[in-house]
């Protein structure tokens, strides 16, 4: 395992860290299932997956206060108790819970208890954007982080984002802050914080950690034709996690890349590209490649979602990231048919898009900030029209 510096933390930290968002559940799982308390961790699996990742070098464990339905924080907090003092541990305030001053502190000591720890060694604050960040400073969370650092429960205070790169820099001056964690990918380059914030974060001394650097999986599930075609035409053959995965760690800036593996399969691929994950070890050519395959996929991407389902639970019961993957899987991978069948005959009535009632609730906690009530329309008329055009 290849490690770089976290910013003007000095931590060494493994370039793979281990995103604790989407471990293996028992039965299988959806997207929105990661998000569901009835829906168990597979601990048996996911545990000999976090005991490999840790003997092979990985030592960046990244979870939240939502993931799993509230049951990540519980399982990784005893499954690496015994590895506790040589890793590094960090979750992220739930910002949206906070509605006074008090609950920094109360969340912050579930949190402590849940993940069976004295301390955090990154704390950050929980997907900020310019409304949550406007929240925040008002109820006094950079004083609350202050306070936590001066008491030693937390080591070092950062910042998850979903906004745009002037929002970003705003946030990044406004605090001493270690490191952040932003969304970034061959697709994303130029999206929310994208390179203009990941160069901007870094000569401000942060440590910055990547998270979706395979979009959610969209950039190596089910790759389209065209797609393929330029892969396979690179002198130096490899699959599409490497090539993503490999474009991320090619910055400098980069000091590791959050991967949610849901197999041991994933795990062992990702830990091999890792090894060989030096920056700038990409040629130009390659880089020209890629450029190409991102190109080939915005022609074909319709709605932006990256299946994390934080819009989730609809309170009419739409399955939002599910109709979103549909949609965009017509244009991307010309599978009408399956879809058609999908939406008509597998969904039920209160998961489809017709059933949006359009109270905005979802774009609210949308970090891709899609207007989805909006997007769910087309989808609708979208796979309706098919449904329309098969019966005839």
């Amino acid at each position: 395992m290849l490690y770089r510096k976290l910013g003007k933390t000095g931590c060494e930290v493994s370039a793979l860290g281990f995103g604790c968002m989407r471990f293996p559940i028992v039965g299988g799982a959806s997207a929105v299932d990661l998000f569901n308390p009835n829906k168990p961790i597979d601990e048996k699996l996911a545990g000999e997956m976090i005991d490999t990742a840790i003997d092979h070098g990985i030592n960046y464990f990244d979870t939240a206060y939502p993931y799993h339905g509230g049951q990540s924080e519980g399982f990784v907090g005893k499954t690496l108790k015994p590895h506790r003092e040589k890793l590094f541990l960090a979750t992220k305030l739930p910002t949206w819970l906070v509605h006074g001053r008090d609950d920094f502190e109360r969340i912050l000591g579930e949190q402590l208890t849940r993940l069976e720890t004295d301390y955090l060694d990154f704390y950050l604050l929980h997907g900020l954007n310019r409304q949550a960040w406007a929240s925040m400073k008002e109820l006094g969370a950079l004083d609350f982080l202050s306070r936590a650092l001066a008491e030693g429960r937390i080591r070092y205070a950062g910042f998850s984002f979903h906004d745009d790169v002037k929002i970003f820099k705003e946030i990044v001056d406004s605090y001493d802050w270690a490191m952040c964690l932003i969304q970034y990918n061959y697709f994303d380059e130029n999206y929310q914080a994208g390179k203009e914030g990941l160069a901007y974060a870094a000569s401000r001394g942060l440590g910055v950690v990547v998270m979706e650097p395979l979009r959610g999986g969209r950039l190596v599930d089910r790759i389209p034709e065209e797609v393929q075609k330029l892969w396979d035409s690179a002198p130096v053959k490899r699959t599409p996690a490497e090539w993503a995965l490999r474009w991320v760690w090619n910055h400098s800036e980069v000091a590791a890349a959050l991967s949610g593996m849901s197999s041991m399969a994933q795990l062992i691929e990702n830990i091999r590209i890792a090894e060989g994950a030096s920056a700038d070890a990409l040629s130009e050519s390659e880089l020209q490649l890629i450029t190409r395959v991102r190109e080939s996929y915005q022609s074909m991407l319709q709605i932006g979602c990256t299946g994390c389902a934080y819009c989730m639970p609809c309170p009419q019961g739409v399955n939002i990231p599910l109709n979103f993957s549909l949609y965009n899987d017509t244009f991307m991978f010309k599978d009408e048919d399956l879809n058609l069948m999908l939406y008509n005959h597998m969904l039920t009535p209160e998961q489809k898009a017709s059933n949006c009632a359009e109270c905005g609730e979802c774009e609210e906690h949308c970090p891709q900030q899609i207007k989805v009530p909006e997007e769910l329309q087309k989808v609708h008329a979208r796979l309706a029209q098919q449904a329309d055009n098969a019966a005839t």
